[in-house]
């Protein structure tokens, strides 16, 4: 077993208890990245403002410290993250495809898959066949002008994120530059990070 894997069997159950998700563990050699979230229930609307706040991660900043102090899972000295997920997440795993039903995706495949990039509303994702159903507007680059159902077994999914349209792109023959000081489409969010040094 992996160090993310062991760290997160380990602090999966105790971040739980503040109300929080686990939801991804990146180890880079010298770096340890914990993203939680706000535990989302069945049924729950998709809300990107209503994700984990600063007191939050914090919280379970504090409370994971001294449990890797003591069970010290990573030899040596590294940094510790705590942060949220942001609007834009790497999918990976089946509980993450769980998690964005409802939000946009961009779904890339594996070499020789048809087809090999998909963009649109994650309809669905079936747990037990590890099948996404994606109401697709964009399929290889191509604009859909009826979004269609496509399909994708997640064994053939080779990177996934969910995506934020940070509103419209500058005017035709307006630079880019001119037109981004005078938009009035948001800057786009930064999540929120706590490091703490490591023994």
């Amino acid at each position: 077993m992996g160090i993310p894997e062991t760290i997160t069997e380990l602090l999966e159950p105790v971040v739980a208890t503040l109300d929080v998700e686990l939801l991804d563990v990146e180890w880079n050699g010298n770096s340890l990245r914990i993203v939680v979230d706000r535990q989302r229930q069945d049924g729950d609307d998709v809300d990107k403002s209503n994700g984990v706040t600063t007191s939050e991660l914090q919280a379970v900043n504090r409370l994971i410290s001294p449990i890797l102090d003591q069970h010290d899972p990573i030899p040596g000295r590294y940094t510790l993250e705590v942060s949220s997920p942001g609007v834009e997440r790497k999918l990976a795993k089946p509980e993450h495809f769980v998690r964005a039903v409802g939000e946009e995706v961009i779904v890339k495949m594996i070499p020789d898959s048809s087809p090999r990039r998909v963009r649109g509303v994650l309809s669905a994702f079936d747990e037990s066949s590890e099948m996404l159903t994606i109401s697709a507007v964009e399929v290889d680059g191509v604009d859909q002008s009826d979004p269609e159902d496509v399909e994708i077994e997640l064994m053939h999914v080779q990177k996934a994120r969910t995506s934020f349209n940070w509103g419209p792109g500058p005017k035709p023959g307006k630079s880019a530059s001119k037109s981004k000081k005078n938009s009035g489409s948001a800057s786009p969010p930064s999540h929120t990070q706590l490091k703490k040094e490591a023994q």
